[in-house]
């Protein structure tokens, strides 16, 4: 045998193995590009600002970008701005910590207990049919107009998804898994810290991304309905008065907060689960 013939092969093995690397780089994702998430957003605002310069959109029913800005400095320099936004951050940040806890909690009971499986998830399954919207004139009854009504609501759209998702992710635990644990005689808390814990956390990260927007679209309708504060509260008062500039002002902050709500839930999940 040649020593050609000898080094044929290994160079055919890899040349197979660049080309097969190769086709592996095109068809995974890309790295993300710092920014990229926001691009979107950005080219929606450019066609608005756009739109509105040209004069195809009359700027009575949709103002252009520069005047929601002056809206919005106007709104800064007489206080109401800071205060509105001040209240509903403070009930949609009550509203997501007593979601994640109670939603968190129902699925360690139902996830982990066939007992709680069988009180707890059918009850959650018929409230995840019945629309949020649907309860407020209940709730409205029960805890009046105030503060609590509206937390409750907001709390009731974080539990949903939460405890959907987390339930899922503790029911499908590969088995082998459980079977070590008691092969070398782990303590349940051992178990629930090196098992339970880390097998719901991609779970519980993707009820916690879902729950955070409903937390937002809660705080919309909550915030329409008999309020006397909050962003919502601006929205409804500069409808009546036909400001349609504050009306987008509203629909752009809460846009922004969804917006940056998710990214520090990413970011997190990053973190979080970067043994992934």
């Amino acid at each position: 045998m040649t020593l050609v013939s000898y080094l044929s092969p290994s160079r055919e093995s890899g040349r197979q193995k660049a080309a097969a690397k190769s086709r592996t780089r095109r068809l995974l994702p890309r790295q993300n590009i710092f920014g990229q998430r926001a691009l979107g957003p950005v080219l929606v605002l450019a066609a608005w600002w756009i739109s509105t310069s040209l004069g195809w959109i009359s700027p009575g029913k949709l103002p252009g970008p520069i005047a929601v800005y002056e809206a919005f400095l106007g709104t800064i320099n007489d206080g109401t701005l800071a205060t509105d936004l001040a209240i509903s951050l403070q009930r949609t940040g009550l509203g997501i910590a007593i979601g994640i806890a109670a939603g968190s909690l129902l699925a360690v009971l139902s996830g982990l207990s066939r007992l709680g499986d069988s009180i707890i998830d059918g009850n959650v399954q018929v409230k995840r049919a019945i629309p949020n919207l649907a309860l407020i004139p209940l709730f409205i009854i029960w805890l009046g107009i105030g503060e609590s009504m509206k937390i409750v609501i907001i709390a009731l759209g974080v539990m949903i998804p939460i405890y959907i998702n987390m339930h899922a992710a503790l029911t499908s635990i590969d088995r082998r898994f459980v079977e070590l644990g008691q092969t070398v005689s782990l303590s349940r808390s051992k178990f629930l810290r090196d098992i339970v814990v880390p097998a719901s956390l991609p779970g519980f990260f993707t009820g916690l991304r879902l729950g955070v927007t409903a937390a937002w679209t809660a705080l919309v309708v909550v915030e329409t309905v008999n309020a006397t504060s909050g962003v919502g509260f601006m929205i409804t008062q500069a409808r009546t008065y036909g400001q349609t500039e504050l009306v987008l002002l509203g629909l752009v902050i809460y846009g922004v907060l969804g917006f940056t709500s998710d990214a520090i839930v990413r970011y997190v999940e990053r973190k979080v689960l970067s043994w992934r």
